[in-house]
């Protein structure tokens, strides 16, 4: 195996020595390099053999010290599962291609966060993994059960799970983990059962996401799958407080975490900040309201604002999470803004589709048409990242023009939703 290098930094290590754009990078320290994760383990060295197509080096360098290449982009490890409630299968069928990549890439889980299943690792990979020091990782779980998990992935290979646990933990490699839930499937009995055995992993085992399935309304030719009726979720949250009460007094950690979706669902308060710990699964949808709520408080308790007039303001967000903000809006509202939250409804995805980041600018155009206001807050998280452009292709610009007010898209830290509003009460 070999890579090509894409790009050097000028004047680095690796130019002094005469490497060039395009070269081949075949092995250093007599390791093959597979990837940019086998690049930079390597590279870490003090004293560093290349072998290249332009011929080997063998220098000394301070530990850590970059090269100075960027290797070609790295291929993407595809998903081998056939899950009934994989959200690609159920993508409208006009989305961008992009969006149907099906990708199960544990590279990504260490540098991104992305969950991942495992069922396309194993033997030498799986070895690699642990030679890498790769941790912590993000493992999709669902359940422990050999035979319910080759059901939920559609898998052979989904039953391995607790082995390749296992293996991972004895390797001193550590996880976040999570389970999708369906009513029906993996909830209960089963549920229980996966909390168990996936507590018995500790310390390797972090925590343990419990998120609700996601289902649209394009599921013609799917497996039959239903969302969470209320009291289902009150049933999933009455077995996480359970284990969480004994996990604390076992280890002073809680380790299992519901996701926000099944506390909104349940009609339940969302917990308070201190038992989320340090937030491990934020980016997984669990705490990030109660998170949002203390930083947007404690930006709010700093206020020294000079109201210098007054606006009207429409809050732009999903089903779901609407009561919540306008809660929060009118308990601590800012200066003289006026702020009116709108639930979106997802009618790109399907109305049971109800989270924030899946609302679509067409859908904002469609439900936002005639009103009036100084100008609409989203959050960012609605746009591509990096980029202005919503998940049905629509701009920004366009649902500007088409609404006849700013669009303004806020970060996800309560204290931007904070500034945000005191511009239009200050400016």
């Amino acid at each position: 195996m070999a890579k090509r290098i894409a790009a050097l930094e000028a004047g680095g290590i690796a130019e002094q020595l005469g490497l060039r754009e395009g070269d081949v990078l075949f092995s250093i320290n007599g390791e093959a390099v597979l990837d940019t994760i086998d690049y930079q383990a390597l590279t870490c060295e003090a004293h560093i053999e290349l072998s290249t197509s332009r011929g080997d080096f063998s220098f000394d360098k301070e530990e850590y010290e970059p090269l100075g290449v960027w290797l070609e982009a790295d291929g993407v490890r595809l998903c081998v599962n056939h899950c009934p409630f994989c959200f690609v299968d159920q993508l409208p069928p006009h989305v961008r291609e992009s969006m149907r990549v099906k990708d199960d890439d544990w590279r990504q889980s260490l540098i991104m966060g992305n969950f991942v299943t495992l069922t396309n690792v194993y033997g030498r990979e799986l070895d690699r993994i642990i030679r890498r020091g790769a941790s912590p990782l993000y493992i999709s779980v669902h359940a422990t059960r050999p035979e319910l998990r080759r059901q939920l992935l559609g898998c052979a290979r989904g039953g391995e799970i607790l082995d390749t646990l296992s293996r991972l933990k004895e390797g001193g490699i550590s996880y976040h983990l999570q389970a999708v839930l369906c009513p029906g499937l993996n909830d209960g009995a089963a549920l229980e059962e996966t909390v168990a055995d996936l507590w018995a992993l500790r310390p390797a085992a972090l925590s343990l996401a419990l998120v609700p399935v996601g289902l649209t309304k394009f599921r013609e030719g799917l497996a039959p799958l239903r969302p969470f009726m209320p009291e289902e979720a009150r049933a999933v949250l009455a077995i996480a407080d359970r284990w969480r009460e004994k996990c604390l007094r076992e280890a002073g950690m809680r380790f299992v975490f519901p996701s926000d979706e099944f506390y909104l669902l349940a009609g339940r308060e969302l917990p308070e900040d201190e038992t989320y710990e340090d937030y491990p699964q934020i980016d997984n949808g669990v705490g990030m309201l109660r998170l949002f709520a203390e930083e947007y408080r404690a930006a709010h308790a700093q206020l020294r604002l000079k109201a210098r007039k007054s606006a009207r303001v429409i809050l732009a967000t999903g089903v779901s999470a609407a009561p919540f903000f306008a809660d929060l809006l009118q308990k601590y509202p800012v200066g003289n803004v006026r702020v009116e939250v709108r639930a979106i409804r997802n009618a790109f995805f399907g109305e049971s589709v109800t989270v924030a980041g899946l609302v679509t600018g067409g859908d904002l155009i469609a439900q936002l048409s005639g009103a009036r206001a100084d100008a609409v807050l989203i959050t960012r998280t609605m746009l591509r990242a990096g980029e202005e452009v919503f998940l049905d292709d629509t701009t920004l610009e366009q649902v500007t023009s088409a609404l006849g007010m700013p669009v303004i898209p806020v970060d996800r830290p309560g204290d931007a939703l904070v500034d945000a509003l005191t511009e239009f009460s200050e400016g």
